[in-house]
């Protein structure tokens, strides 16, 4: 039951009426979603990449750099974006627009897909239009990405290009000179790791993977001078990492500031707050009001005067009167009963049934959704307009002129991070002595108007020598 006097009753609260034996529970349940919210101002602190302490790999005396300071930060930023459908979307988004049309290994006579049967071989054989993708998909999230080359036995050809997830890799403390020599792969995220459980990748000069490399494959002179075969290995890492002020190892991605400055813990904040608000509204449809003089009049209409049977009547009237006002076979029937007018000329009616008004309320915190999504679509470089952030047909929603333009511009400014990504492509093409016929590039998919005749084309960017 529910009393005009108390609209919105407690949990587990009671309403009683002096005149009715039964007393009807409510039990509302409480939704703590609002102090469950954990803040990531202090998760994603601005000392999470700095204020570490190196570690010893399992089972050697190598010393690593943790990826945070509890070495689970590449973890928790997938599991925090995860939670949140606009931030988790965005990234998606930034990933397709990175990956443009594709990666290519294009003929430099033509500008089109070579067809050289040894470079076709090695494209189809590496899978490189996924590895391209994963590689798109961790410089997005954590602005560095690992690729690992194996060469022939011979060390004279690179064979096969091996992505390596960053959420797993960790980079070994630099040596006396700044440099860091390997990379440690493992899944860092278990507990109780060994020596096994690591695998170890000699990690090439970022600065000069490609000479670096063919010193140690004999091809070139090293420091000493000499032109000799310097390793027996053939498995060696490559960085490909988009920098950040002040971090040497592990760059902290510029949307970061998405987490410090409070706005996604606005918006968890609203969704939990609606949620809560929806599984913790009342439920109640029907107000009933019965006279307190129908009783009486029941029970003597019936010949009901034992106290038991009286209150298990009551019961019995009150189950039908509920059973009347719900469920849906109902609808139709009709409920008729008495009132009469007392001295003072008002109405004195014996049952009423009052439907409660139970729409939804509109419109609440819509303003502070956009607003969030649109902060959350700022810090991740993305328009609203391309993601479907502004929602219908307000003053910021663009044309479709506007937003092929802004599409336009997005693709244009993606240049940083593919130059980034192609420096193993480069050095494979470069190593393997294919780099007069063909050079690697991804194409930009242009939007076009409608008197071009096709919704998108492709332009190739021209080969850098």
């Amino acid at each position: 039951m529910k009393s005009t006097d108390n609209p919105s009753p407690s949990p587990s609260s009671a309403v009683h009426d002096p005149m009715v034996s039964e007393v009807y529970e409510f039990s509302t349940p409480v939704d703590n979603a609002l102090s469950e919210v954990e803040s990531t101002t202090d998760i994603f602190c601005d000392d999470e990449l700095h204020d570490v302490q190196p570690r010893r790999v399992p089972g050697c005396d190598m010393l690593y750099i943790p990826f945070g300071r509890d070495d689970r930060a590449p973890y928790r930023l997938v599991r925090t974006a995860g939670t949140d459908v606009v931030l988790s979307q965005n990234l998606f988004f930034n990933i397709l627009t990175l990956y443009g049309g594709g990666l290519r290994y294009l003929d430099r006579t033509t500008g089109e897909q070579t067809d050289d049967p040894e470079i076709d071989d090695f494209i189809q054989s590496n899978s490189l239009s996924e590895f391209f993708l994963e590689q798109c998909t961790d410089i997005k999230h954590y602005f560095f990405t690992v690729a690992v080359i194996i060469l022939d036995r011979d060390g004279k050809k690179i064979v096969q290009l091996r992505h390596k997830d960053a959420c797993h890799c960790r980079f070994e403390k630099a040596d006396g000179k700044g440099r860091i020599n390997h990379v440690f792969v493992a899944n860092w995220h278990g507990q109780g790791l060994s020596k096994k459980d690591v695998e170890t990748v000699v990690l090439l000069d970022e600065r000069n993977p490609l000479g670096h490399l063919e010193v140690l494959m004999g091809r070139r002179p090293g420091a000493d001078g000499l032109t000799e075969m310097r390793t027996r290995r053939r498995k060696f890492a490559v960085v490909m990492r988009f920098p950040t002020p002040g971090n040497r190892y592990y760059p902290s991605p510029y949307y970061m500031a998405i987490f410090r400055s409070d706005w996604f813990d606005i918006e968890r904040l609203i969704g939990a707050g609606k949620k809560s608000k929806i599984r913790n509204s009342g439920s109640v449809r029907y107000h009933v009001e019965i006279h307190k003089d129908y009783w009486p009049q029941l029970m003597q209409s019936e010949g009901i005067f034992d106290p038991a049977a009286i209150a298990a009547r009551k019961k019995k009237e009150l189950t039908n009167i509920r059973n009347f006002v719900t469920g849906s076979r109902n609808a139709g029937k009709v409920w008729i009963s008495s009132y009469y007018i007392d001295s003072y000329g008002k109405e004195q009616r014996m049952v009423r049934i009052n439907v409660i008004d139970t729409s939804k309320e509109g419109g609440d915190w819509s303003e502070d959704i956009q607003e969030t999504s649109n902060m959350l679509c700022y810090g991740l470089n993305i328009h609203p307009n391309l993601v479907g952030a502004t929602p219908g047909k307000s003053q910021t929603n663009n044309s479709g002129s506007d937003k092929r333009e802004l599409f336009t511009l997005k693709q244009a400014l993606e240049t940083s991070f593919r130059d980034v990504l192609l420096k193993v492509h480069s050095l494979v093409i470069r190593f393997n002595g294919w780099k007069p016929r063909v050079y690697p590039a991804v194409p930009i998919v242009q939007l076009t108007t409608l008197d071009k005749h096709s919704d998108a084309e492709e332009r190739t960017p021209s080969p850098a020598d």
